[in-house]
């Protein structure tokens, strides 16, 4: 990576509801005097330079660019070392920024939750990001960044305090506040679609080893849950979790990634808990609703249902919302010799915009600035970054990670 560029990161999307917020925390948490050079970027100047006059100053550059122009992208990345993008869905606006990126020598991280997009980038980029050494990031908001940082720092605590890794995690959403994002929905919703109109699709969608590399696409997970049951292992009931097919993924190619430094025989899934009882139980089933709206076929009454209740793209919660918001996480590991163990993540503010903005930003600078593994290609936020982002995300994106 050139170390001479211009700008360590462009924001592409600043304009976008998400891209602001990452603007705003950029400029918040260092500004632009100090040490990081950073752009807001998009199509559109006059829609750019009022964004800028809500969330910063005009000490921000501005980066005009053409996502449908090779030529334009190609002179925006030759000039920044990361380009951070919130530009969704990625099926539709992400492929041509990801090629460029690869091509032109530029690091790359994204909000994607779009499985059946992320294994297409695998399988037409992996290789070619790997021998220019590019880093491509996938999943770098709520998805998946909590649960895949997670699962690394519980397995990393693990073998530190107790001298042995856990075989089995089970991630447990313990509690959450702040909606759905518009963009999340839009994109699930996208995956979904393309899933019931290509079969192709619907088999990386429910192969729990989806994302791995082509020829390591076997282990002991099943496919996500989709009801309510009791969980010894919480002493809960629990339900579907609407991003376990993302995380459980996400993980799963981590582990293979990393040489399966979690074993060959590691295994993972997501629920999110609703309590003991018939209260609990109850909860557990309401929780599974927007699953099933979320799933339902196009044009039926429950669709159109989903399509009022959700939000739509660049619509989230509001600033109180988001600022009043959090998640609690909980990882129940099995570790080697039977025994258990438990770590645990919390977030500051709502997952969807709040925490993921920070996120995100962090990420790009964590690929701009630190010290990294030396391993490139179409990767996840725990190969690509390891300490270096867990350290960031403690210190600056209000995560909070501990073991016992």
């Amino acid at each position: 990576m050139n170390p001479t560029k211009e700008f360590d990161i462009i924001v592409w999307g600043a304009s976008g509801f998400t891209g602001r917020l990452v603007a705003a925390y950029l400029f918040k948490q260092y500004g632009t005097q100090g040490d990081l050079k950073w752009a807001m970027a998009g199509r559109n100047q006059e829609k750019l330079t009022a964004v800028r006059a809500e969330v910063a100053d005009s000490s921000v550059p501005i980066v005009v660019a053409d996502s449908n122009d090779e030529a334009s992208l190609k002179a925006m990345i030759l000039r920044t070392k990361v380009v951070c993008t919130t530009v969704g869905p990625y099926v539709t606006y992400g492929s041509k920024l990801v090629a460029a990126c690869i091509t032109y020598g530029a690091h790359y991280c994204d909000l994607a939750g779009e499985v059946q997009w992320m294994r297409q980038m695998i399988d037409k980029h992996h290789e070619e990001a790997q021998a220019n050494g590019v880093k491509i990031v996938h999943t770098c908001g709520f998805d998946s960044i909590p649960s895949d940082m997670g699962v690394y720092f519980t397995q990393k605590e693990a073998l530190a305090q107790k001298g042995q890794r856990a075989k089995r995690i089970r991630m447990r959403v313990a509690g959450m506040r702040g909606g759905l994002s518009g963009g999340t929905y839009a994109s699930l919703s996208k995956v979904l679609e393309e899933a019931m109109q290509d079969k192709e699709i619907y088999k990386v969608l429910v192969n729990p080893y989806g994302l791995n590399p082509t020829d390591k696409q076997e282990g002991g997970d099943h496919p996500d849950l989709q009801k309510v049951i009791f969980d010894p292992t919480s002493k809960s009931w629990i339900g579907p979790f609407i991003m376990a097919g993302i995380n459980t993924k996400v993980v799963r190619r981590s582990n293979a990634l990393s040489g399966y430094a979690y074993g060959n025989d590691f295994r993972y899934d997501e629920a999110t808990m609703s309590g003991k009882g018939f209260k609990g139980r109850m909860k557990g089933i309401m929780s599974a609703l927007p699953l099933i709206l979320m799933t339902a076929k196009q044009g039926s009454i429950l669709k159109r249902v989903a399509n009022r209740m959700f939000p739509k793209p660049g619509e989230g919660p509001t600033k109180d919302q988001r600022e009043n918001g959090f998640y609690s996480l909980r990882f129940y590991a099995t570790l080697e010799d039977g025994s258990t163990a438990l770590g645990k993540v919390t977030g500051d503010k709502d997952p969807g915009y709040g925490s993921t903005s920070k996120m995100l930003g962090e990420a790009a600078v964590c690929l701009a600035k630190d010290s990294l593994p030396e391993i490139s290609g179409i990767l996840t936020p725990s190969t690509a970054m390891g300490d270096a982002l867990l350290d960031r995300l403690e210190k600056h994106a209000g995560l909070t990670f501990s073991f016992k």
